[in-house]
């Protein structure tokens, strides 16, 4: 299978147990659901699917020559996704606003509920040792850490918002090795420069005030849409555009409907104010802090800059906004 990706460039994918995956409903769906969630009123071009992240992180440990069932976990790890990404955690009490753990609080379930399983089992892989994460390092670790998950992610978000350049991107890349299944840079100059990258990420998008705007505004959307019984709880694992779709019917009949649906399409202005708002949000906020090779040893940044290790401590909290729509 020819694959041409943002990121990595043009590649071949020939394992029968990946293009299977891939090719499965489940895989097929992510098409349909946005990375960030509904970012397009915000940043018009920019929307990019869960499919091309979930190829993307297989690709990553693909390159890296990761064992066979870590590529397979790579790939398969955002399938529990709903529609609008982690805005769900601002609609469901199964997810948090300050974690947006929602996926991955059902994710054991939704697999096992899927195809998936046959497929692995039809090529002699075993479901209960993919389905755990402890066996897969490289493909994920908890903040501060750097894992394929979040090193496809923040690259793919950097050239798709036009912070860098694709061969930038191969840049870091270039620089970046593993070692006793740790991500490790070759130096503290391209550990920094991928940490502070990751910083202005997180800043101006994952934990931004439009990340705010987008999270509150399509998740009131969507519980409103839940207690009128215009969508059901099972319609949001279909995809953004159908449940749109089965949503809209209703706009022209129920006006709140409509200005929620104004908000959310960047429609209605908004102020960050303390004193007088309409909702408090909260914005997972991710920072990094990557290894680097120091002659023979392995050091994290924060060892050598304290200072960013005062980065760490504040950027780490989830930042709060306090919405007031115009109407």
């Amino acid at each position: 299978m020819h694959y041409e990706d943002k990121v990595y460039g043009k590649t071949e994918i020939t394992e029968p147990v990946i293009l299977e995956l891939i090719n499965c409903s489940t895989l097929q769906r992510l098409k349909e659901i946005d990375q960030i969630g509904y970012f397009e009123p915000h940043f018009p071009g920019t929307a990019h699917s869960r499919f091309e992240h979930s190829v993307g992180v297989f690709l990553l440990l693909d390159k890296y020559k990761a064992p066979i069932e870590e590529r397979i976990a790579g790939l398969i790890h955002d399938v529990s996704h709903s529609a609008f990404s982690h805005c769900i955690d601002y609609v469901l009490d199964i997810g948090s606003e300050k974690e947006h753990n929602h996926q991955d609080n059902i994710f054991d379930e939704f697999v096992r509920k899927s195809e998936i399983p046959e497929i692995l089992k039809k090529h002699n892989f075993d479901v209960d040792y993919i389905l755990d994460e402890n066996n897969f390092p490289l493909k994920e670790k908890n903040l501060p850490d750097i894992c394929a998950d979040r090193i496809d992610y923040s690259l793919r978000t950097a050239v798709i918002f036009k912070e860098l350049k694709q061969k930038d991107a191969q840049e870091i890349l270039d620089n970046l090795i593993v070692e006793n299944n740790n991500w490790v840079f070759k130096n503290i100059e391209f550990a920094r420069k991928y940490a502070e990258l990751f910083l202005k990420l997180n800043t101006k998008y994952y934990a931004g005030i439009l990340s705010a705007v987008m999270f509150r505004t399509v998740g009131d959307y969507l519980r409103y849409a839940l207690a009128k019984d215009y969508i059901e709880q099972s319609d949001l694992y279909s995809t953004d555009k159908q449940v749109l779709s089965k949503i809209a019917k209703h706009h022209e009949q129920d006006d709140n409907l409509k200005l929620l649906f104004d908000r959310m399409n960047n429609k209605v202005g908004f102020k960050n104010n303390p004193n007088q708002y309409d909702a408090q949000v909260y914005c997972k906020s991710r920072v990094i802090d990557p290894l680097y090779k120091a002659g023979k040893e392995i050091k994290r940044i924060s060892e050598t800059d304290k200072s960013w290790k005062v980065v760490l401590d504040k950027e780490m909290k989830p930042k709060s906004y306090f919405l007031k729509f115009d109407r």
